[in-house]
């Protein structure tokens, strides 16, 4: 993927690089810099503008201005006569593509991958865009006149002062607009249900999600209507409000399941829908989605019992631990969106170019693929999955699709056998046989690129999936995945018990870590030891929020930002984490450890730095609370009573698995679980000393519930202790 392919342009700066995104543009003719001192230091020296591209590994029109711009050796005459060129994997430094992203959307109205915005040799920006051809194409301009004719003003000390005087402007308004001011007051818990309604006012309520294409899953929106569904609100409107919350989540995990966007051969989700009903995906795949994704089919699941949704969480689940699973516990990035046609699968390597990938390529299917590879069974598999002979892609402006199939629940079970004349259970087998052998067939297809680098942040997420996946289903081939993972970050990305660093691959880990990585990490070794009580993984998250805290956290104001102070001296402006869009801010995350940790007494400084964050965030809850549905959820637990769970007793006595597993499959959001063993109760009582009068009760484990630091007695039978949950939560409220 990195070589150049017989090319005898020599290699760049970036050849010394670990990110696949950065490796993809080694051999370009630009003469390319990684982000740091050396390119603005050339730049200031060589009185030239800077140009800052952005981009991921697995971004589709980055692959194509790769290789019809950057990789033109004409092109590349041109922006180093003009320009020094800097190059950015958005997946390594957020927090630099987050400023500059803002900066473009300002300029333009609109922002995207590649991202590609012009500097001054301070950091300023002053023009960008995303995607642009070498030469003129439509009402696109060409990168090469348009590199030319900015090179050209800058020369000119005329036109160089209107562009400083521009890129000033708008510096002072992203300040103004990324530097959130405090809320003055106490936390306004009427945010949530105000938030609530907002939100609903967003929803689809005809194929679920928010708005209308592209549609992203929003998962934090998800989580926090679940969380609204369990709590409600007191009063005459409780019944119908909480049950439009749950209706609006289920709904949406159901449409999306049946959608394209769900992989239905292999397992997990694509990035993003394309059309409103979640059928035509952008077909990238992410670790951060899955991830996020697979929790929130768990606990659809642990709601209501519905086996529909723990089959798309275990398909999710499987697909991430069988296709992005590092040999040695972590989890890789992503895989791409374009891949090879199977028409071509006969060439060599060598003969294979990127030009002839195409979106989708590993997942779309001619009608006649599968009527051969199924025979007899593909007519009914085809009624199910919507196969038309001539595709069943209705709106394909690129003409991507033409005669090929996406895979969708077009009928459901019960139609198929009524269609066919058939039990439901027959249909069931056909379907899974025929869906066995495509998938089967696609295995030889060639695969879409993998980026095979370890991002801690991304890593927790997937931790506290495989951590709620073993205590709804059990499963105890999750819990030793996440503690693989979790041990891999603490080997390899961790320097000392409070620093981290964000990513691995290749054998070196690099980057200091940002808030979102120490934030998701303690997050997931939380959810760690509420599975198996380990005191290792309290300590290690206690260790990791504390350093959250000292290097993220401005306690005065309550904001939190992405990245260290003073690390980039190129970047204008240390931005704040503030939105929970397609991943939780790390801001939101950081608060719900903080409550948990609150929850067990450790320090009261966990409970003010939750509350003086929650009350920086009341602008934004108010004003935007789609793009802040976590944090949201993270009020409403903030102003319900702590719950703990304790339960005391041997961990291999079938006795305590049963109180371990009512208490573990249930949805609490606002509960805390502590599994009590002779094995870890020296451990825990030394750290959490009120832990010590749990115990087992004559003889037998024993369960104890906690409001609001009030315990009640405690019991012994699993059917006794769902009841005690089922009434202590109806109180909580």
């Amino acid at each position: 993927m990195y070589s150049n392919g017989g090319n005898s342009v020599s290699p760049n700066r970036l050849v010394h690089e670990k990110s696949p995104y950065l490796l993809q543009h080694a051999y370009n003719p630009v003469e390319w810099f990684p982000w740091g001192d050396a390119a603005f230091e050339k730049a200031r020296l060589e009185d030239k503008p800077v140009l800052l591209s952005i981009g991921y590994s697995t971004c589709h029109w980055c692959h194509v201005m790769e290789r019809e711009t950057f990789s033109d050796p004409s092109v590349g005459e041109i922006m180093n006569r003009w320009l020094v060129s800097v190059k950015v994997d958005r997946e390594e430094l957020p927090d630099v593509d987050s400023l500059y992203m803002n900066a473009v959307t300002a300029m333009t109205g609109s922002g995207g991958w590649p991202l590609n915005v012009f500097l001054t040799p301070e950091g300023k920006p002053f023009y960008g865009g995303t995607y642009f051809p070498a030469e003129r194409q439509g009402g696109m301009p060409g990168w090469k006149k348009l590199v030319e004719h900015i090179g050209q003003l800058w020369g000119n000390p005329e036109e160089r002062h209107k562009l400083i005087d521009s890129a000033d402007i708008l510096v002072k308004s992203l300040r103004d607009e990324l530097s959130l001011p405090p809320e003055p007051g106490a936390i306004d818990p009427e945010l949530v249900d105000r938030g609530f309604e907002r939100i609903r006012d967003a929803y689809d309520p005809r194929h679920g999600g928010f708005g209308h294409a592209p549609k992203f899953p929003l998962p934090s929106a998800l989580r926090f209507l679940m969380d609204y569904a369990v709590s409600g609100q007191k009063g005459a409107s409780r019944e119908k409000w909480t049950g439009d919350a749950l209706d609006m989540v289920l709904h949406t995990l159901e449409r999306m399941a049946d959608g394209g966007i769900h992989d239905h051969l292999g397992g997990g989700f694509h990035r993003y829908s394309t059309d409103p009903r979640w059928h035509v995906p952008h077909f990238e795949k992410m670790l951060y989605d899955n991830a996020q994704l697979a929790s929130l089919y768990m606990d659809a699941y642990a709601m209501t019992g519905d086996s529909r949704y723990v089959e798309t969480a275990r398909d999710t689940i499987g697909y991430v631990l069988r296709d992005i699973l590092d040999p040695e516990g972590g989890f890789y990035s992503a895989e791409d969106a374009d891949s090879v046609r199977s028409s071509l699968v006969d060439k060599s390597d060598s003969e294979l170019s990127e030009a002839e990938k195409r979106e989708g390529a590993f997942y779309v299917w001619e009608s006649n693929e599968i009527a051969e590879i199924l025979g007899e069974d593909a007519e009914l598999f085809m009624y199910r999955y919507g196969v038309k002979p001539h595709g069943n892609v209705l709106h394909d402006p690129h003409n991507n699709f033409y005669d090929l199939n996406i895979l969708y629940h077009a009928r459901s079970v019960s139609e198929t056998a009524r269609r066919f004349e058939r039990s439901e259970r027959d249909v069931r087998e056909v379907i899974a046989a025929s869906a066995g052998k495509l998938f089967e067939s696609r295995k030889h297809r060639p695969r879409p690129f993998r980026d095979d680098k370890v991002i801690a942040a991304w890593n927790g997420l997937m931790i506290s999936a495989l951590a709620r996946g073993y205590q709804v289903l059990g499963d105890a081939v999750y819990l030793h995945a996440a503690r693989d993972a979790a041990c891999f970050i603490t080997d390899r990305l961790m320097e000392s018990p409070g620093i981290l660093y964000r990513r691995w691959r290749d054998g070196a880990r690099g980057i200091q870590g940002r808030a979102e990585d120490y934030t998701f990490v303690a997050r997931s070794f939380l959810d760690l030891f509420e599975c198996d009580g380990d005191a290792e993984w309290l300590k290690k998250a206690v260790g990791l929020v504390d350093s959250a805290l000292d290097i993220f956290l401005d306690r005065d104001t309550g904001a939190v930002y992405s990245s260290p102070a003073g690390e980039h001296n190129h970047l204008l402006i240390r931005m704040e984490e503030r939105f929970d869009v397609v991943e939780p801010s790390a801001a939101s995350v950081l608060v719900d450890s903080l409550l948990r940790l609150h929850a067990l007494n450790i320090s009261p400084e966990y409970g003010k730095a939750a509350e003086r964050i929650l009350t920086r965030f009341g602008v934004d809850m108010r004003d935007n609370p789609l793009q802040t549905a976590f944090m949201l959820a993270m009020l409403k637990r903030f102003i319900s009573p702590p719950q703990l769970i304790i339960i005391a007793g041997t961990p291999e006595n079938q006795e305590t698995r049963a109180l371990i597993r009512a208490a573990q499959t249930k949805y609490m959001p606002n509960a805390l679980q502590i599994l009590l063993t002779p094995q870890n109760r020296d451990s825990l009582t030394a750290r959490l000393p009120v832990l010590e009068r749990y115990m087992e009760v004559d003889g037998h484990p024993a369960a104890y519930v906690c409001v609001n630091y009030t315990c009640q007695l405690p019991v012994t039978d699993p059917t006794a202790l769902t009841s005690l949950l089922d009434r202590e939560s109806a109180l909580a409220i």
